[in-house]
């Protein structure tokens, strides 16, 4: 089988979150087998690390145009982990010091479409599958069945839409039809890209595939409802017949504690001794009292209320004033949550710390050397950070929503079984009730908590079984 992805964004290249991560895995897994995949993104100049653009191979380059723009359009090639990359070169519209969040997106992202499509036959491979990703490339599946519907070699082409994040829809003024499609109003109606007086790409993307897959089963249930749906709960509902949830996984080749190189120790189900290690070069790292047996809880997130950020602020007091617990956050976002962060580091300095900042590696620091990590999401399509700290034996506390509840299996008393610690109410209350829970059975009950640890380490979230899910659903699609 022929497949293409196509997204805004790709791990290794460029990333700015879990989108970047699926990219970099799914097409990676799914190339393992007979299918040749193929991966088509912007090229962000600046933003490529320089020994990937090193390997790049001019390809082809065309006119394209956008509206009654006429602009260059380059592609650029890779080759690795049997999956070939193509880059789309316009030095306008892509090279710029960051992915998104420019006035022109709408522009930008119309072009790239556009390119996506036009780029096939040039490039002479025509997919079977052509698998888009969130609102960015959401409008190529319309493309193809309105503007080159009389394109006989990509009429047989079945597209997927991945939904990511409903927040983000890519909502335009009507004028984009003509200013950057040069189409009409044959697909501007409630079943397509109208959005009430304006043009929704997200919304035209989910009428016009033949398939959308959102990031879990749960997810896929939420966003049909009026407090998840963001205003497409009516239209998820519509097309419930196509819509799927399928869970992602993490790259095991990467997310490894017996092998990681990024941590200090590397440690295993039979041997924690390194975890323990680690744990104490996290403190160290974040200037708290090194002490192997206090309850560690780490926090990688962003600052943003989706993330539920506001329960650990307002919870902060309490949590710091009457348990023997220590807290590490890094992260950045919204400022009066960073400035929350630094407060309350310098109120608690022996206990809580804070780094207002992004590190990779010290994120992955913070999923080996921590006892537990905190995840209290207002909503989650997956989440990927609880299931990289199951995998390095640090036990997740989250809401139960999304990928979350579909992901960890939650502590019964009665049993000791379980691989971490949920929550149902979106409150402080209920989430500090949650961390006391566990902080009773990291301290009363150690041999449970161990088994909890190894439980979640044996656990499979690698991409293995979601990609066999993915080609389920592509083969029915086009056999």
């Amino acid at each position: 089988m022929n497949i293409v992805f196509t997204a805004s964004e790709c791990a290794p290249f460029f990333k700015t979150g879990g989108l970047g991560d699926v990219m970099g895995a799914l097409p990676k897994e799914l190339a393992t087998g007979e299918h040749d995949v193929r991966v088509i993104l912007p090229y962000y100049k600046q933003k490529m690390p320089e020994k990937y653009q090193n390997q790049l191979k001019d390809i082809t380059s065309f006119n394209l145009k956008v509206g009654w723009r006429n602009q260059y359009c380059g592609i650029k090639a890779l080759s690795q982990d049997n999956v070939t990359y193509y880059f789309v070169d316009n030095l306008y519209y892509f090279d710029r010091p960051t992915l998104y969040d420019y006035a022109d997106d709408g522009e930008r992202f119309a072009f790239f479409s556009q390119a996506v499509i036009e780029m096939l036959e040039k490039i002479e491979f025509i997919p079977d599958i052509l698998h888009v990703n969130d609102w960015q490339t959401a409008v190529i599946p319309v493309l193809l069945k309105d503007k080159y519907h009389w394109v006989n070699a990509l009429k047989d082409i079945k597209t997927v839409l991945t939904i990511h994040n409903i927040l983000f829809q890519g909502k335009f003024d009507q004028a984009v039809l003509s200013d950057l499609f040069d189409m009409g109003y044959s697909a501007y109606h409630d079943h397509g890209l109208k959005y009430e007086d304006q043009v929704g790409w997200l919304k035209g993307g989910i009428y016009y595939a033949d398939l959308v897959t959102t990031v879990s089963p749960t997810y896929a249930k939420e966003i049909k409802t009026p407090e998840n749906g963001y205003g497409l709960n009516e239209d998820l509902s519509n097309i419930s017949y196509k819509l799927v949830g399928i869970l992602n996984g993490i790259d095991y080749d990467i997310y490894d504690p017996e092998k990681d190189p990024t941590i200090p120790n590397n440690f295993s189900v039979k041997d924690f001794s390194g975890k323990a290690k680690n744990k104490m070069v996290l403190q160290e790292k974040f200037e708290l009292p090194v002490n192997e047996k206090v309850a560690l809880i780490g926090i990688v997130t962003r600052l943003d209320e989706q993330k539920g950020v506001q329960l650990i602020t307002e919870a902060m007091d309490e949590l710091m004033s009457y348990r023997n617990v220590q807290v590490v956050l890094i992260g950045t976002g919204k400022d009066y949550f960073e400035d929350s962060f630094r407060y309350f580091s310098n109120k608690y300095p022996e206990k809580f710390s804070a780094k207002i900042e992004f590190d990779s590696d010290l994120a992955q620091l913070i999923y080996a050397g921590s006892d537990a990590f905190l995840m209290p999401s207002k909503f989650e399509p997956c989440g990927l950070s609880q299931l990289n700290s199951l995998r390095y034996g640090t036990l997740p506390i989250v809401h139960e929503v999304g990928g979350l509840v579909d992901t960890v299996a939650a502590y019964n008393k009665e049993t000791g079984e379980g691989d971490g610690f949920t929550f149902y109410g979106f409150n402080a209350r209920t989430m500090l009730d949650t961390i006391d829970r566990a902080l009773t059975v990291y301290y009363e009950k150690p041999d449970q908590w161990k088994k909890m640890m190894v439980r979640g380490m044996n656990k499979d979230n690698s991409w293995h079984k979601s990609a066999e899910k993915y080609l389920d659903q592509y083969k029915y699609l086009v056999y």
